[in-house]
């Protein structure tokens, strides 16, 4: 949480690769996707802020995919 109303995510592969291209979506709980990207070539993804709750998703294909609720989300 950059504390202006975005969320930066970082992300990455545990060899070490870059996540640069990876799809991301932002869903609200009832899983309606409200953003949609892919991580840039600093592996980062940055959205605003969804109102309620909501989840990030890191989809690099299967056994690839992490979602990450918006609570577990700080500064």
């Amino acid at each position: 949480d950059n504390g202006d109303g975005t969320i930066t995510c970082e992300g990455g592969f545990s060899d070490g690769s870059s996540a640069a291209g990876v799809k991301m979506s932002v869903a609200e709980a009832g899983g309606k996707v409200l953003i949609e990207g892919k991580m840039n070539e600093d592996s980062e993804f940055t959205f605003k802020k969804p109102e309620g709750n909501y989840t990030v998703i890191f989809d690099a294909g299967p056994g690839h995919a992490v979602k990450v609720p918006g609570s577990e989300i700080t500064e």
